[in-house]
């Protein structure tokens, strides 16, 4: 007779670096997405323990892999930059992101919304933006003490954590960095680069052309000396 024996190996849980979701369901909202997490990445990008990432599982439970969420962009303070499949907290010093935002679609269903919110209010995020750029409506909730509270005006609202200002205007929401300069698309940052090209050519090219005229200018008197000379006249007797 054989005997069988059982192990107490308990098997590794796997932690999926994808919920098989997709990161946006219209143009408009994956540009909104891209947007604000790639300027977050400039706005950051010479402090080495922040991590900025956009719709990265985050799994705050060790040993359960059904409790998770993907923000759109979240930020972590106090975490190093780096590349990651998701972000397993219990390895991340226990720090949970801060910073949360969600960027609408037709196809978010209230019910997804409000269980990222309990999400997001259980496992600690400190604030929560939620935009439509459909409605252009900005929402925006803040930590107090236990519980994430709405902010009542989000107009001219400068995050605590980051330090940029949203401006909902007519048609759009604007975001300014601590500096005043607004986040842009990667085209209009492309476009800004080549107007700062073309303006530095610019300047390269009038510097050359005074240069040019200033050597000129030097010859010129150079050839009068000669001329001078060649008569015998003292140009200092003048």
């Amino acid at each position: 007779m054989v005997q069988q024996l059982t192990s107490d190996i308990v098997p590794d849980i796997v932690y999926p670096d994808s919920d098989g979701q997709p990161m946006s369901d219209s143009t408009e909202q994956f540009r909104w997405i891209v947007t604000i997490k790639e300027n977050l990445e400039i706005l950051f990008a010479s402090q080495d323990n922040v991590f900025v990432a956009g719709d990265l599982l985050w799994y705050p439970v060790q040993g359960n892999n059904k409790i998770r969420q993907a923000p759109d962009v979240m930020v972590v303070f106090g975490r190093p930059k780096g590349k990651r499949g998701s972000y397993k907290q219990w390895e991340e010093n226990n720090i949970s992101p801060q910073v949360a935002f969600e960027i609408l679609s037709p196809g978010n269903l209230t019910k997804e919304m409000v269980n990222k919110l309990l999400f997001y209010q259980r496992y600690g995020v400190e604030e929560y933006y939620i935009y439509n750029p459909d409605t252009i409506d900005l929402t925006g909730l803040l930590r107090y003490g236990g519980d994430l509270e709405v902010i009542e005006e989000m107009n001219s609202w400068v995050s605590p954590r980051l330090g940029i200002r949203f401006e909902v205007i007519a048609d759009t929401l604007e975001i300014y960095r601590p500096d005043g300069r607004k986040f842009l698309t990667s085209v209009e940052l492309d476009q800004l680069r080549e107007q700062e090209h073309q303006r530095a050519e610019q300047e390269r090219q009038e510097k050359e052309a005074a240069l040019i005229e200033l050597e000129q200018e030097r010859q010129r008197y150079q050839d009068l000396l000669a001329r001078l000379q060649a008569r015998g006249i003292d140009p200092e007797n003048l």
